[in-house]
């Protein structure tokens, strides 16, 4: 018999902590930018964010979410046989920030892994559990866990901490007989490696007292990334989903894409012919929170009834490296709760 990941549950995770765009304008008001907060919230429409306690790491963050998707799904953190935690702010360098996890969450009898391909990490870790399930008998219930929290890895004088929220959104597979995962597409294009990164503090370049003083060991924007790089990528791999799994735009009933750039999600769904209501979004209440923004995304997409039992939907991210992936899934049970 056929296994087929299902979406059984959901959870999100917003920190109490607001941050708005008036605060860090005056920031950068008395660093000598004071244009460049307008200038960022007119091209993307992110006007705040939210921080967690800065005692907090991002197993931490990743743990409140993961509770409200168990919870949502009736189980226990017993009953998962397999976490996958997508991050490119880890706890560590290693330790996976998984296994942390894992401990904190009390999920015993769970293997882990984490999956660092930044905010392409919820689609990758959607299909890499669906395929998991698939292949073995012993793996039923995944927890796929998304979870951003870069702004403690940021210079608060880089202008670019205005795109840095924290949060967390995760989601429980099982496996099932009903149609669920369809299919996953994926692009990469590692010409833009160093385009950003923190790129000392590995083996590139190990930490030292020169590569902190002189800023290497925070993440930083080194060169600009294209235009083209998501109005050309995310239709690619929308239309690559669509021939290779048997669907047409018309049958998508819901979008949900990396929550960076307003403008750019409203011109790839009129190039793929899908209605731009179809693409929910978070940004203009929690910002950009990375790796966590598409589940955290679904999840407000659910609450808020415009994702329903039957609906096909497609998961669409990228993010530095440069990584970019699209899964789609059938939602096979009612996940409003």
């Amino acid at each position: 018999m056929t296994r087929i990941a299902n979406i059984v549950s959901t959870g999100c995770y917003v920190p109490e902590n607001e941050v708005p765009n008036s605060v860090l304008n005056e920031r950068f008001t008395e660093l000598g930018k004071p244009d460049i907060v307008g200038k960022f919230q007119e091209r993307t429409g992110i006007n705040t964010r939210w921080y967690a306690p800065d005692d907090w790491a991002t197993s931490d963050l990743a743990l409140p979410a993961c509770q409200q998707a168990l919870a949502r799904a009736g189980k226990k953190p017993e009953d998962i046989d397999l976490i996958i935690l997508g991050t490119d702010s880890p706890d560590y360098m290693t330790p996976a920030t998984s296994v942390v996890l894992q401990k904190k969450l009390g999920a015993v009898n769970a293997g882990t892994f984490d999956i660092a391909c930044a905010c392409s990490t919820f689609p990758t870790g959607l299909a890499t559990g669906s395929s998991l399930i698939a292949a073995n008998e012993n793996i039923n219930t995944v927890l796929v866990v998304s979870v951003y929290m870069m702004r403690k890895l940021a210079d608060p004088t880089d202008p670019m901490v205005f795109f840095y929220g924290d949060g967390s959104g995760a989601a429980i597979l099982e496996s099932g007989t009903e149609t669920g995962y369809v299919g996953t597409s994926m692009l990469a294009d590692g010409n833009y490696y160093k385009a950003w990164g923190i790129f000392s503090g590995g083996t590139a370049e190990p930490a030292s007292v020169e590569s902190v003083e002189a800023g290497r060991t925070t993440v930083k924007l080194v060169d600009d990334y294209p235009a083209e790089i998501n109005l050309d990528g995310w239709p690619k791999l929308i239309r690559n989903l669509a021939e290779a799994d048997g669907f047409s735009m018309d049958d998508v009933d819901q979008v949900i894409f990396t929550q960076v750039n307003g403008a750019t999600i409203s011109a790839v769904m009129e190039d793929v012919g899908i209605p731009v209501e179809k693409a929910h979004q978070v940004m203009d209440k929690w910002g950009y929170t990375g790796s966590a923004c598409i589940p955290m995304c679904f999840d407000d997409a659910i609450q808020q009834g415009k994702v329903k039992k039957g609906d096909l939907v497609l998961f669409v991210g990228s993010g530095v490296g440069y990584n970019q992936a699209a899964t789609a899934f059938r939602i096979s049970h009612d996940l409003k709760k």
